[in-house]
């Protein structure tokens, strides 16, 4: 782990390879899982304020499960999640013709509805934050649902850093950002990377 500000960065950040190919997966991290998006306390309010917005975009069956359980929900392990249906895709996860599941509160985002792009959770994917008593761990998850994207991110030579700039910059700032992009030169430069000889 690197530090860098106030967080504690894997090295997979670095050397990870990775970049989304919806193509290949259709969403499938709007629909497979054990439990809904993690949320924070602050985006319930932002859920509140979108959701009409969204509301005529989304499916009978999720409005029933939201009619039921509100916009947000605890799971078993006590951490604010969004609802889903019958065990599977997120109540706010809307498919196209091709059948490719898609947020709704990104596609308000995208059409100028809305400021609020979508949960950070889901905005930082491959990245995933762990709250320390001290700092904030950096980490990358890896799911075999997501193996186009590490396809994808090999041919293109793109890492979890570069890929997750835009959502690390909404978590970190441009300035933390920046310092990650130095760090990474200099700790490619030393020969801790996997791939410094490539």
């Amino acid at each position: 782990m690197i530090a860098i500000g106030e967080a504690l960065v894997s090295e997979d950040v670095f050397d990870e390879l990775f970049a989304c190919d919806l193509s290949k997966c259709k969403g499938a991290c709007c629909v497979k899982g054990e439990s809904g998006a993690p949320l924070t306390e602050d985006e319930l309010q932002r859920i509140e304020d979108v959701f009409d917005v969204i509301r005529p975009h989304l499916r009978e069956e999720a409005l029933e499960v939201i009619d039921q359980t509100g916009l947000f929900v605890v799971d078993t392990d006590g951490d604010l999640v969004t609802p889903i249906i019958n065990g599977q895709e997120c109540v706010y996860a809307t498919f196209d013709k091709n059948g490719t599941a898609k947020c709704a509160f990104e596609q308000a985002y995208q059409r100028g509805e809305s400021d609020w792009q979508k949960p950070i959770s889901c905005h930082l994917y491959p990245v995933r934050l762990k709250e320390l008593h001290d700092y904030t761990a950096v980490n990358v998850h890896r799911w075999d649902i997501c193996e186009g994207a590490r396809t994808c991110g090999a041919s293109s030579n793109v890492t979890v850093l570069e890929f997750c700039k835009t959502s690390l910059v909404r978590r970190f700032g441009s300035a933390w950002y920046d310092e990650a992009v130095a760090v990474w030169q200099v700790w490619k430069q030393s020969g801790r990377s996997k791939r410094s000889s490539q």
